[in-house]
């Protein structure tokens, strides 16, 4: 047997189409990288996946903060004042009301018609908006005229996993890329030395469906949210340990970014760029890392505003946090906050647990607005405040006050780049459970930040099993009447 003839024989199957310029192996490496391609927009993923990339036209945000209140906030107890409501309560509910729909935990409602639940919260006019906003938000009530409130939000399911998956990735399935991601895919991120999409929480516990709803699903692992935390090392396992020659690590660093590159070259496969992309955004972010967690060159003033604490672990540390991500080019920061679940038990009540929670978040709210505003980050930064579904007006019987889960008509509101301040879209009836102007779906949501992006949800695709998937599905509109 000759030399070549051995040759061949050490030749796997792998090797082959690996190797192979125009076999079956590079034929089929092509059609696989242009099943990824963005279609719409055509245009390829850069070597660093996180780079910058222009939108599909001129944006109004450079960037997002959504503060996303897990669990269902009651839109009835915080901004929608419904005097019928309150004159009707305790009184059952019509039968019209409830033919065809479904709630949550239907075994409390089948026992006997609910009764309605008036809200025994008190409720202010604010600003020259005249917005109501309840007592248990008076600093937000403060910076009303700087908000745009959605008062008509409805979604398709009315449990919280599904329904959080659904607002973050516009689909009740698991494995869909979240709306941090498809953001970042469609314009990466300004910054150098940090994530595109970071994630925080706090509350006592993580949101139901966890990293799903920050996930990068088929899209590329690069865009997917990176957690962070607000005290200590923002990463865990960032920082080397004591004794760590830097010059070493240098050198290993750059010889697997060589392999990596040399294998990218070969294959093609864009997970590698993405391997290459987060080796150097570790090594970066060792630096970058402690001076973002590092409160010490705010002022006093800006503590106080927010009610942060150094190494603390809370909402208004996050909020701060949020303002210095954005400042350092961060494209979406997006902060959880658990628990906003009340049903009525001791700890998920609307009397002392309703005051505990908005007490959490209250301040900071109203501070992050402040602060963006006085830094001149209002105009580039769009803020999102809401959870998952609204409550009924009807109460549910268990130990105390609470609501159960409400699908059909609930509140957000926004504020900042691109947003018409001041103003009120959509309305419900007087009892707060059916939307009576201005509908507005989740998908419609999602379209409209995707668009203060420079972003047209319906362009922003990605072909996966054959099809073209985008964050909207096949629905969703630009809320209009919201933007200046």
């Amino acid at each position: 047997m000759d030399t070549t003839q051995c040759r061949l024989l050490e030749t796997t199957r792998r090797h082959f189409f690996g190797q192979c310029a125009v076999g079956l192996g590079q034929i089929a490496l092509a059609s696989l990288l242009r099943d990824g391609e963005m279609h719409g927009a055509q245009r390829t993923q850069p070597v660093n996946p996180r780079a910058s990339k222009p939108p599909h036209f001129a944006p109004k945000a450079k960037s997002v903060i959504y503060l996303f209140m897990a669990g269902g906030p009651s839109q009835l107890d915080l901004f929608e004042h419904k005097p019928k409501l309150v004159a009707l309560s305790g009184q059952p509910i019509p039968e019209s009301f409830l033919k065809g729909k479904r709630f949550a935990f239907m075994d409390s409602f089948s026992r006997e018609v609910p009764k309605l639940l008036g809200s025994r919260r008190q409720f202010q006019r604010y600003g020259q908006s005249s917005r109501y906003v309840s007592e248990c938000l008076p600093h937000l009530g403060r910076v009303a005229d700087d908000l745009a409130f959605v008062s008509s939000v409805y979604t398709d399911n009315f449990n919280h996993a599904p329904a959080k998956i659904f607002l973050n990735t516009g689909s009740t399935r698991f494995g869909r890329p979240s709306l941090g991601a498809w953001v970042t895919y469609g314009i990466g991120s300004e910054s150098q030395d940090l994530p595109g999409f970071v994630v925080l929480q706090s509350g006592p516990r993580g949101p139901r469906a966890g990293a799903l709803n920050w996930g990068s699903g088929f899209l590329p692992t690069a865009h997917q949210g990176v957690p962070f935390q607000s005290g200590g090392d923002p990463i865990l396992n960032l920082t080397s340990p004591k004794g760590f020659n830097s010059e070493r690590q240098q050198q290993v660093l750059q010889t697997v970014r060589d392999l990596n590159r040399a294998h990218l070259k070969e294959t093609g496969d864009p997970e590698i760029a993405t391997r290459i992309a987060s080796y150097e955004m570790a090594y970066r972010m060792q630096t970058s890392g402690p001076e973002l967690i590092d409160f010490s060159k705010e002022s006093k003033e800006t503590l106080a505003l927010y009610g942060a604490e150094p190494r603390a672990r809370s909402f208004a540390n996050n909020c701060l946090l949020a303002r210095r991500l954005v400042e350092r080019g961060v494209r979406f920061v997006q902060l959880y906050h658990t628990d906003w679940d009340q049903h009525g038990g001791p700890d998920t009540n609307l009397n002392e647990s309703l005051d505990q929670i908005c007490q959490q978040i209250d301040r900071p709210c109203a501070a992050l607005i402040q602060d963006l505003k006085q830094r001149g980050l209002l105009d580039q930064t769009l803020v999102v405040w809401g959870g998952e579904f609204g409550r009924t007006p009807m109460g549910e019987q268990r130990e105390t006050l609470g609501r159960n889960h409400h699908i059909d008509a609930f509140t957000m509101w926004f504020a900042g780049a691109g947003i018409k301040p001041g103003q009120t879209v959509g309305s419900t009836d007087e009892l707060g459970f059916n939307t009576t102007e201005d509908k507005v779906h989740v998908h419609d949501i999602q379209a409209t930040i995707l668009h203060l992006l420079g972003l047209d949800h319906t362009q922003l695709t990605f072909k996966f099993q054959g099809r073209d998937f985008r964050l909207t599905d096949v629905s969703g509109d630009v809320i209009k009447k919201l933007l200046a």
